[in-house]
């Protein structure tokens, strides 16, 4: 079982092709390559968690859901209704999350934190909200789609990599 990081899917959404200049013609050719990605990702046994901001229309988030592989936990994003919140297929929901994984501290939640806890004792943040635009601080991860080749990431990925504002080069 792998656990899977990913925020910023903005899934049926067509202001984020032109907000974030996705590279899609059309919100249907933009939610069918997140879904193709996610599963290709995504093993029916592995965790997602999914850092908010999950799809423009919350009655469109339970069918979506059950088209997803894993068992999947929201962190409420800026753009998640309260709808998105109560959708099945959820195995959790909340605003914030502390989790060790693989031996280490990770503090999640949708916005970056310009401190958070543990942070100077190893302790590592994950977030979504910036899509890649943020200057990169040390333990700090956007698990954005927009800077993940529009795929789940997991902590392994992310700690191969330096952070980078999205179309920087490490």
């Amino acid at each position: 079982m792998t656990v899977w990081f990913t925020a910023d899917t903005h899934l049926g959404d067509h202001r984020t092709i032109n907000i974030w200049r996705r590279p899609f013609p059309d919100v249907g050719a933009m939610d069918a390559l997140l879904v193709e990605r996610w599963n290709a990702t995504v093993a029916p046994e592995d965790t997602v968690w999914h850092l908010g901001d999950v799809a423009r229309r919350a009655d469109a988030v339970a069918p979506l859901l059950a088209r997803l592989n894993g068992t999947k936990h929201l962190l409420r994003g800026n753009n998640d209704p309260p709808a998105t919140l109560g959708a099945l297929g959820w195995a959790s929901v909340g605003d914030y999350a502390e989790i060790e994984l693989e031996g280490r501290r990770l503090v999640l939640g949708h916005y970056p934190f310009r401190s958070w806890n543990g942070q100077h004792r190893g302790a590592i943040n994950l977030h979504g909200h910036s899509h890649g635009r943020l200057a990169p601080m040390k333990r700090q991860y956007d698990v954005g789609v927009d800077v993940h080749e529009f795929a789940p990431v997991s902590l392994d990925q992310l700690l191969a990599t330096t952070p980078t504002r999205m179309g920087e080069r490490a």
